[in-house]
């Protein structure tokens, strides 16, 4: 039987990759998109886990607005990773230190 501390401690561990990752890695653009996803996606497991535990359905309901926020913003930042690409050569976020228009 899985419980709610197996939940935890699997969102913990994804947090804390994606933290590393986020620290870590300054350096490549999608792989912080990469990590934000991660933060988000621990975050839902831990609204899941307590909504199942407590038997309401409210924390289940604000893992779908999550959701929904999480692939407009992935949409959007690959949008403009395709336009920097573009403009730039390079997706690096060292390069791109100089943002005009």
């Amino acid at each position: 039987m899985i419980s709610l501390t197996h939940y935890l401690v699997l969102a913990a561990v994804l947090f804390s990759i994606a933290v590393v990752g986020i620290f870590l890695n300054r350096k490549n653009v999608v792989i912080l998109l990469m990590a934000i996803e991660l933060l988000l996606l621990a975050v839902n497991i831990n609204f899941v886990a307590f909504s199942h535990y407590l038997q309401d359905i409210a924390g289940q309901v604000f893992v779908f607005f999550i959701l929904t926020v999480a692939a407009a913003e992935a949409a959007i930042g690959l949008a403009i990773l395709i336009v920097l690409f573009r403009n730039r050569h390079t997706i690096n976020v060292e390069d791109l230190n100089r943002l005009s228009g």
